[in-house]
């Protein structure tokens, strides 16, 4: 893509001149766009990767501030990244939005009512803390809240009773079972750990029964991926900063193998704490270090020799690729190996690279699109004839839950279960039948 933009901005502006790097490496292939969830409901191409590449270029070379019509479109990009997986120039288009929607936030002035809900859930959602409170002062009124239209009837269908603190919220260190093979540090997020702590629960069994002591971090708190992808720039890089420290004092002081998270979309923000803390002269180097350690947790568990202790019964599984896990971290294999390996059926979703609708917050912000997405998600998992969901990350677990009857369950709950751990909750008992 040919670009005009003025040579001593691009000078003064290392941000700019990386976004102008990646605008020219688009080549308007258009091989993007039926990979596109939004371009595939809407049909316009403003509201795909390539006409959304266009309205970024304008805004950047003009210098203008973001207009009405920009932010609308970037607001329905859900950053599934689907467009980076079929696009053959390799185009980053993640780095692109990303930059984009920080200058939203710096150049446009959103409606209040806008503005008010973006910040509480900037605010909000990674504080598990007040989040678990809100949860529960919200528990009385959902049943009404759920009539209401917008961005706070979609919080309200999404409610749920928080689970109370458990021990894996305390810093600690949790011996390997038998001889240790791994020492790794895991990232017990934020909305997973009040809504599902089950998920870190069987995470712990399934990785200590297996070799791995584990290492829960002082000062380990939210990753930064909610803020960021709101355009949250300075809070993110809050989180960002706060975790690198908290991680490099551990790696110091007595070494970590890995960086476990098991939240897909946490572990896409890991990995890119370098390129998040490039210009930070102080954090840089180390930043670059805790994303060369991250991994999410089939990553790790693929290098374990998996010991299946109990017959599941063939139990027919429809494998769920979480966007952030196929997409951003390019891991499409690994988890659907591990579930096989251990006696379980495995069924593909037709369409699987198209998002749930979920995406952080989208489906708050997003309501229409975000429920015509989970629809069509649930219909082709209801065709694979499975009697349970296994997917890797939080927020399709939710979204996906709001849609069908099927359990839903996180990829470990069901490889701790085979394994020795516990049944999960979520099966009926004659699930494998």
């Amino acid at each position: 893509m040919q670009t005009h933009f003025d040579p001593a901005k691009l000078a003064a502006d290392p941000d700019l001149k990386i976004a102008e790097g990646i605008l020219r490496t688009c080549v308007h292939c258009g091989f993007c766009l039926p990979a596109c969830p939004t371009y595939n409901l809407l049909g316009d191409e403003r509201d795909s990767p390539r006409g959304r590449i266009y309205l970024i270029k304008d805004m950047l070379e003009s210098g203008r501030p973001a207009d009405d019509a920009i932010t609308h479109h970037l607001d329905r990009c859900l950053s599934c990244l689907s467009c980076t997986t079929a696009c053959p120039s390799g185009v980053d288009y993640m780095h692109l939005i990303d930059g984009a929607r920080a200058r939203i936030e710096h150049t446009h002035r959103r409606p209040l009512w806008d503005r008010l809900v973006r910040a509480a859930l900037g605010w909000l959602l990674p504080r598990p803390t007040m989040f678990r409170l809100a949860l529960l002062m919200a528990q009385p009124f959902a049943p009404i809240a759920r009539l209401i239209p917008g961005p706070l009837g979609s919080m309200a269908k999404l409610l749920a009773a928080p689970a109370p603190p458990t021990a894996l919220d305390h810093p600690q260190v949790i011996p390997a079972k038998g001889r240790r093979v791994k020492r790794v540090a895991l990232l017990t997020g934020c909305v997973q750990r009040v809504i599902s702590p089950e998920i870190n629960e069987a995470t712990t069994r399934l990785l200590t029964r297996h070799g791995c002591e584990i290492v829960i971090v002082k000062d380990l708190g939210c990753c930064g991926a909610l803020p960021h992808h709101l355009g949250q720039e300075e809070a993110a890089l809050v989180h960002a900063r706060r975790n690198v420290h908290a991680l490099m004092a551990e790696q110091r002081a007595r070494g970590l193998d890995a960086v476990i998270a098991n939240a897909s979309g946490c572990g896409t923000t890991l990995k890119d704490y370098g390129f998040l803390l490039r210009h930070d002269s102080e954090l840089a180097e180390s930043a670059a270090t805790i994303a060369g350690l991250a991994r999410d947790v089939s990553e790790v568990l693929a290098d374990l020799s998996l010991r299946p202790e109990r017959d599941v019964g063939g139990l027919r599984l429809a494998y769920h690729a979480a966007c952030s896990l196929q997409h951003g971290q390019k891991i499409t294999d690994a988890p659907k190996r591990l579930l096989q390996s251990v006696g379980f059926r495995v069924e593909d979703v037709p369409d699987g690279h198209l998002c749930c609708g979920s995406a952080g917050t989208y489906n708050l912000l997003q309501p229409k699109l975000s429920a015509q997405l989970r629809d069509r998600k649930v219909a082709n998992i209801e065709r694979t004839g499975a009697v349970a969901v296994a997917t890797g990350n939080i927020g399709c677990i939710l979204q996906i839950r709001a849609g069908t009857a099927l359990p839903i369950l996180h990829t470990v709950e069901l490889l701790d279960w085979a394994t020795g751990g516990l049944r999960p909750a979520a099966l009926k008992h004659d699930a494998s039948h």
